[in-house]
Parts: C-alpha cells; sequence; structure tokens
C-alpha cells in the first residue's frame, strides 16, 4: 500500500486530493508542514507526497516553489480540485457567540471578502491547517470558535454549517503536485515544470520564452522566486504542456544552451481541471 504524505489532518483538502489521484487503496501519513512532507519523503519514510502549489484566488504558494529545489524531488502528477470553503460551528452555535475564525492562511485569502463583513469583534486567527481547525473546535466543543474549512472536514468532525461557499469567488480551484523521488519516464507525459536561471543580460528572458513559441509548446505558468545570495536575480520555474514530444524535447535542449542552469522538475500528464 502507498505511503501518501499530505498537509493537514484527516478531512483536509490534501487528503481529498490524494484520494482523487490515487484512489482509496492507500496510506495517508498527515504532517504539520510542508517541509516535513518533503523530510519523510527523502528519508524513504512515504512514497508520494501531495503538496499545494496554487490557487485560482490566493495566487502561488511561493515557499513550495523553494522546496521544490531545496529536496530534489520529482513532480510525477499534478490534481486539481475545486475548493469549496464553510463557516463551520459546533451544532446550535450562532454568529453572536463567536469569538474566533480559525483557519489555515491560505484559505483565509481565499475567503477575505466574507471574513471581512463578520462584526469587527470576531477576530481572523491563521493556524497551520483547514482540518485541523475543525478537529479542533469538535474535540474541545469550543462554542466561541468557527473553522474556514471544507464539507469533508465538516462531516468528519461533526460540524454544523453556519455559512455555505464563502469564496470570495466560486470558481476557486487549487492545484496539487504530486512529488515523487523518482522521475515519470511514462511515454504520455505532455506536461513539464522547468525551473531555470537566465543569463545576466538584456532580453535573456525573452529569448528563453521565444524558444518555446518558435516549437509550438504552450507555457502555462511562469513564476519567478528570488535566488538567495544573488540579490535581484531569479528562478523561474515554468511549465509547458505540448502535443508533439519532439518539438518539446527540441525546444528543451535549446533552451539548455541559452540560460544559465536549467532543470527538470517533472515531467507528467497534465491534469483536469474539473468543470
Amino acid at each position: 500500500m502507498k505511503k501518501v504524505a499530505i498537509q493537514g489532518v484527516s478531512g483536509a483538502f490534501h487528503e481529498v486530493a490524494a484520494y482523487k489521484f490515487f484512489g482509496n487503496d492507500i496510506e495517508i501519513v498527515p504532517c504539520e508542514t510542508f517541509k516535513l512532507e518533503c523530510q519523510l519523503l527523502e528519508e524513504g519514510k512515504v512514497d508520494f507526497v501531495m503538496m499545494a502549489i496554487e490557487n485560482t484566488i490566493a495566487g502561488s504558494l511561493l515557499p513550495n516553489y523553494s522546496l521544490l529545489n531545496e529536496f530534489k524531488v520529482k513532480i510525477v502528477g499534478e490534481v486539481y480540485l475545486h475548493i469549496q470553503m464553510h463557516l463551520l460551528t459546533l451544532p446550535n452555535v450562532g454568529f453572536e457567540q463567536l469569538e474566533y475564525v480559525y483557519s489555515h492562511p491560505i484559505a483565509i485569502g481565499q475567503c477575505r471578502n466574507y471574513l471581512e463583513t463578520l462584526p469587527p469583534h470576531i477576530k481572523i486567527v491563521e493556524k497551520h491547517d483547514t482540518a485541523a481547525s475543525a478537529q479542533l473546535i469538535a474535540e474541545q466543543q469550543l462554542t466561541n470558535i468557527a473553522a474556514v474549512a471544507g464539507e469533508v472536514a465538516a462531516k468528519m468532525y461533526g460540524l454544523s454549517f453556519l455559512e455555505k461557499n464563502i469564496q470570495t469567488h466560486k470558481q476557486n480551484f487549487t492545484r496539487f503536485l504530486v512529488l515523487s523521488t523518482q522521475a515519470n519516464e511514462s511515454s504520455s507525459n505532455n506536461k513539464a515544470s522547468l525551473c531555470f536561471e537566465v543569463m545576466h543580460r538584456s532580453g535573456s528572458l525573452a529569448e528563453v520564452l521565444g524558444i518555446f513559441a518558435q516549437h509550438g509548446i504552450n507555457l502555462t505558468k511562469i513564476q519567478s522566486i528570488p535566488i538567495i545570495g544573488k540579490p535581484y536575480q531569479y528562478w523561474f520555474y515554468v511549465d509547458v504542456e505540448w502535443s508533439n514530444p519532439a518539438a518539446y524535447n527540441e525546444a528543451l535542449h535549446s533552451v539548455v544552451k541559452n540560460v544559465a542552469s536549467c532543470s527538470i522538475l517533472g515531467e507528467y500528464q497534465h491534469g483536469k481541471i474539473p468543470q
């Protein structure tokens, strides 16, 4: 049985993503932090890691991009989840009893517009996980705290919906990466995540991006992260998709010749965004 590390506890969106990708025949290994996930993978204590990398409302999880380089893991797949956030409490608890709302900072960011409408005496508190916030309320029977979390967490911990679908935009999706220590060498791969440092000269980034365009390679994501120790120089993380593997290989060989350094973070099949 595969061991899959997730950030959070049972009922977290990472667990939902893991079951969606692998099916039910897996062992979930909860972790408090993303770094701990990667450490367990590096030490051989788990087989895979499920890691959120971006959300359509809150944006990219920038520290997680750095972890991809720090631990030299390989991306072997991706999962998209439609994220619906709810305000959860113990049964029969109303707004007049609330003093705090707990949740993960990314979840709070996804629901910022709604949370700003709450009475000013209700304080928003960042916690390390959505489901763990729900779990805490249930285990300690806290009547003055609500959690922002998903439906699975509500059912798992017996909480009620004080408000449903509080995310700022209903088209709210999170992309999760599936990480392993071994590369995915399937012939059906049609997406890759790359990381490179461009030459320190005018137009160098445009030259690299132009190579992808010239070979008909679709650039679906670009993210810059500062290079520690090199002020105002950046790693560029890009996701590309292709229908012609030969064109991708030609583009990749050309890119390598035109950058200071380049690494393939993973080649895999692109995930489907839920309708």
